[in-house]
């Protein structure tokens, strides 16, 4: 029988479930989107256990978990953490962590797994969320014991865990930021070791991962330089990388002292400020006339942080066809994939433009008097512009509006994705980086609610607002419960069409207006096949503002323009999360628009 005195100095043991919720909180994991299931059971008793140290918020559905992880991560220097249970909770998280690949978001999505015993047997609630995800992660683990019958062995894979965390944490935000899957078989999670055996402070094994040392070579900025002495035309292409790697303020220090203009992908919104006279706002199928002419017409190209995506190049033989290119990225693979560079360069564009700076003096100012004068011209001769609708409330004039009443409030915004998403990258103005969330690359819908969301968990101070479709908004409508059990206030801009804007627009300009389950309403309605008269709808289908209500959330529906500003007033001043429903009429596009493979040749204005 032992004594008191060897008791109280007895060896306590840990699981590996607390082993992983201790490891997450050591690395800066403060807050996690996490909902519970049979194979992540222990994970949460871990997290409920530690909750004065890590905050858990239950979203009701694991996609809008993972992109308010999303809104963690791209708002701040957190590492955004989501966490889901096997099966179809591993699943539903699949469109978030693609969704992060694409626009390199860094996320860590934490999975429970059925026991090993009967991994492979198509267990309850089993899918091999390591393969689904192989393609769409930057890196994967799963925590197993090489034989889980063996307690060596599993005692090995509970020291490793960790390592594993502190791993995923770097991995994740180094180098060209991405997401890291944790599966984590329930076998693993309930077996226990000794607290004195563990090191939460483990050397990492990433053999060939040296994201840290890709810097710009001395005889690489010269080039640069010389490049930009010599040029005529030049233009900053900046992309989602200047944000990501924290450097908006050396691009604008560069872009100010070089006096070159600039234009930003959709991911790069904020980079550079948006109401600043250089600023050439967004460019591609969507962007300005003026940035798309400027590009055609540039003889240097400076693309930072940016991969050529396609919505921008349009027909890729004849983007930037007069220019020479000087291509600036963090991932090598990115270099020459859609565009061949005359001066590529591989390294952290934040290290690059700081070099630059440094190096770039007042005689390496090109000659661009001409130049600007040019884009000017441009600017003032294709503004970005709307109709007058008379007393309805055109969707571009909403957003304009609460740009008008925010723009000193340093907001957050997030968008779905439709027409009402590249509406509000053409007319809110921003001036900051990361305070603009959208799905870029995957353009998922569903994303706007859950993304500001998270910006609410981890800026509760701040102003968040979402924009939306209605047709995106249904996508994760349910997130409404969790701003209210949260607290979260969310102010949501809902602009209602009753259509899926995008997909009509297309039907209009290119399969004669012909609807194909474009509308939202009743199947019967004679613009669900396209012989409606094109007069604003009487009903909207369903009543957002009752849905909120029920929800526990204050709401109204305004349609006339003359309500709108006090509206969104309203919305701005109340305290908690606020539903403001704008019925629009469906008719609008958005323009410009250059069509998918065309060029700016082919632009279309109205």
């Amino acid at each position: 029988m032992s004594t008191a005195q060897e008791t109280s100095t007895a060896t306590q043991t840990i699981s590996g479930a607390d082993i992983l919720v201790e490891a997450l909180i050591r690395n800066g994991g403060d807050l996690i989107f996490a909902y519970p299931g049979g194979a992540s059971m222990p994970l949460h008793q871990a997290l409920r256990k530690r909750r004065d140290r890590i905050r858990t918020i239950l979203p009701r559905h694991e996609q809008g978990g993972t992109f308010a992880a999303q809104g963690v991560s791209r708002t701040s220097d957190k590492v955004g953490l989501c966490m889901a249970t096997s099966g179809p909770g591993a699943t539903n998280l699949v469109t978030g962590i693609a969704d992060a690949k694409m626009d390199s978001v860094p996320l860590i999505a934490i999975t429970g797994q059925v026991p090993q015993a009967v991994i492979g047997t198509d267990a309850f609630q089993e899918t091999p969320i390591v393969e689904i995800c192989r393609s769409i992660t930057k890196h994967y683990y799963m925590i197993t014991a090489d034989d889980y019958t063996d307690p060596e062995s599993v005692r090995k894979a509970l020291l490793s865990i960790p390592r594993i965390v502190k791993e995923a944490f770097f991995v994740a935000k180094t180098g060209r930021p991405g997401p890291v899957l944790i599966d984590f078989p329930k076998n693993i999670q309930l077996a226990e070791i000794s607290e004195d055996e563990l090191d939460f402070d483990p050397t990492m094994r990433l053999p060939g991962y040296r994201p840290l040392t890709r810097k710009a070579a001395p005889e690489q900025i010269k080039q640069v330089i010389a490049a930009i002495r010599r040029s005529r035309k030049p233009i900053l292409y900046v992309g989602g990388g200047v944000i990501n790697s924290d450097a908006a303020d050396d691009l604008t220090a560069f872009a100010r002292k070089a006096r070159i203009p600039v234009t930003t992908t959709v991911m790069g919104l904020g980079a550079f400020p948006g109401d600043d006279p250089q600023s050439l706002h967004m460019l591609g199928m969507h962007g300005t006339v003026y940035a798309n002419k400027a590009i055609d017409q540039a003889d240097l190209l400076l693309a930072f942080g940016v991969r050529f995506d396609d919505r921008v190049t349009g027909k890729l033989d004849e983007f930037a066809l007069h220019g020479k290119i000087v291509h600036v990225d963090i991932d090598p693979s990115e270099i020459h994939k859609n565009k061949e560079a005359h001066i590529p360069i591989v390294a952290d564009v934040k290290e690059f433009l700081a070099a630059l700076n440094a190096a770039f003096t007042e005689k390496d100012i090109p000659d661009v008097k001409e130049w600007n004068e040019q884009i000017a011209e441009w600017k003032q001769q294709f503004p970005l512009s709307y109709a007058d609708a008379g007393d309805l409330i055109l969707q571009q004039h909403a957003i304009e509006e609460l740009w008008k009443q925010t723009k000193d409030r340093d907001a957050y915004v997030s968008v779905g994705v439709g027409q009402h998403q590249m509406w509000a990258a053409q007319y809110y103005k921003f001036n900051k980086p990361k305070r603009w969330l959208s799905s870029s690359g995957l353009g998922t819908m569903g994303f706007g609610l859950p993304a500001a969301m998270g910006v609410a968990a981890v800026h509760p101070e701040a102003l968040s607002f979402d924009i939306e479709g209605d047709g995106s908004f249904q996508m994760n409508i349910q997130e409404l419960g969790t701003l209210f059990c949260e607290k979260l206030p969310v102010k949501v801009l809902l602009l209602n069409n009753q259509h899926l804007g995008m997909v009509v627009q297309w039907e209009d300009r290119f399969m004669e207006g012909k609807r194909a389950h474009t509308y939202l309403g009743p199947v019967d309605h004679p613009e669900a096949l396209g012989d409606g008269d094109g007069s604003l709808l009487d009903e909207t289908y369903p009543d957002f503002v009752k849905i909120a209500e029920g929800y526990g959330i204050a709401g109204r529906r305004v349609r006339s323009k003359a309500e709108l500003s006090e509206a969104i007033t309203e919305m701005i001043n109340h305290d908690g999360p606020y539903l403001l429903e704008c019925v629009c009429p469906y008719q609008e596009h958005v323009l410009p628009m250059i069509p998918g493979g065309k060029t700016v040749r082919d632009i279309i204005t109205e």
